[in-house]
């Protein structure tokens, strides 16, 4: 049989095309399945930002107040979401399907958490929380116990993601600062465990065997001590506490940064009976003594004090009272009298000397002696 050459490349053909047919439709195949995984990859990018943008709405919401659509939508562009009012509506209509939320009938529309919604922590806090929790941070670490600050690390770094992204935030970060009234000092170093070990005990209401270096001394002395309560004045932390070995159970101040080593005891710390912290305070307690009020009846303790200033210097206390029955009187010589009950206090004395010759007298004498510091007979 005779086969033309047309026939011949004809066939050729049709064997090659035999050939090639299963390796275009593995090509064909695995196009197919790389756009599936690439749809996929979209997918999961769209459900990721998706869910996280829900949650975002979900963290808005409060129990006893309703809150309305548009301050969702708000918050939302505050953190960065680039959404529509629209797609806000119709994330709480399908998040009210799965989560016990509710919305009311107003217009604007408000929604809120069911009352019986077991509510517990999202992963998520929105602008007002991350403020807080950055305030906190920046101001309060220090008085807080580590066993605090271990669960509180997590939602501070939250916290600091959160404001990073926020477009508007971060000009209020910026503009709000804590400023000292007396000229600001670096704080000394204080021993970390130890600092650790206190706050440990403090916080589980256990005694303390601690080697302390007193201001006087230049060796340390080791005390059983029961710590009662933390105050921090200026840079300065102290601990208050008692004594084990002290019959009288004088209530003491004792300074972080002069503890060299702290153990802590499995013993149970004793506070003294009827003790109150605030009351403490307001008695004067940490204003610390001078030698010179312990002439005076119960060293000073709430003094009825008369103060003279130049009209300048007695301005800013005609805004900011010394004391709850002050009363202020003006000269007609246009100096300023100023009476008002107050503990006799270093810290008042420093502070009166802070005005310099804006001060011209004050009562009584023991307390002018101290400012001037100078006997009361010298010229």
């Amino acid at each position: 049989m005779t086969v033309h050459s047309t026939d011949a490349d004809s066939l050729s053909l049709h064997a090659q095309a035999a050939v090639d047919e299963p390796a275009t439709a593995l090509v064909t195949a695995e196009a197919a399945a790389d756009n599936k995984v690439s749809e996929e990859a979209v997918d999961n990018r769209h459900g990721a930002a998706t869910t996280a943008r829900q949650w975002q709405v979900l963290s808005q919401l409060q129990r006893n107040r309703w809150v309305g659509t548009t301050h969702v939508y708000e918050q939302l562009m505050l953190a960065g979401f680039d959404i529509s009012l629209r797609t806000v509506q119709r994330d709480l209509n399908a998040l009210a399907k799965r989560f016990p939320i509710e919305k009311n009938n107003a217009n604007p529309q408000g929604w809120r958490w069911k009352d019986d919604a077991p509510l517990q922590s999202l992963p998520h806090m929105n602008l007002s929380q991350a403020v807080a929790f950055n305030m906190v941070e920046a101001n309060l670490s220090q008085l807080l116990p580590p066993v605090i600050l271990d669960e509180l690390f997590p939602w501070f770094d939250l916290a600091r993601r959160q404001l990073k992204n926020s477009k508007v935030t971060h000009s209020w970060i910026d503009r709000v600062r804590i400023e000292p009234a007396t000229q600001p000092l670096i704080a000394p170093h204080i021993d970390l465990e130890s600092k650790d070990n206190i706050y440990h005990a403090l916080f589980y209401q256990l005694q303390i065997k601690a080697s302390y270096t007193r201001s006087d001394k230049s060796q340390a002395s080791e005390y059983i001590l029961n710590p009662i309560a933390i105050i921090q004045r200026g840079v300065i932390i102290y601990l208050l506490t008692t004594r084990t070995d002290d019959p009288e159970v004088i209530i003491r101040t004792f300074a972080l940064h002069r503890f060299t080593s702290v153990e802590i005891l499995e013993s149970a710390a004793k506070t003294p009976d009827n003790f109150q912290l605030d009351n403490y305070l307001d008695a004067g307690g940490m204003g610390f003594s001078h030698p010179l009020f312990s002439q005076l009846p119960d060293h000073g303790k709430h003094t009825v004090v008369e103060l003279q200033f130049t009209k300048q210097a007695g301005k800013s206390l005609t805004e900011s009272k010394l004391s709850e029955d002050q009363t202020v009187i003006v000269n007609s010589d246009e100096t300023l009298t100023i009476q008002g009950t107050v503990n006799l206090t270093s810290q008042l004395v420093w502070w009166l000397r802070g005005f310099g010759s804006g001060l011209l007298d004050a009562k009584p004498a023991l307390l002018y002696q101290a400012v001037l510091d100078k006997p009361l007979n010298d010229e």
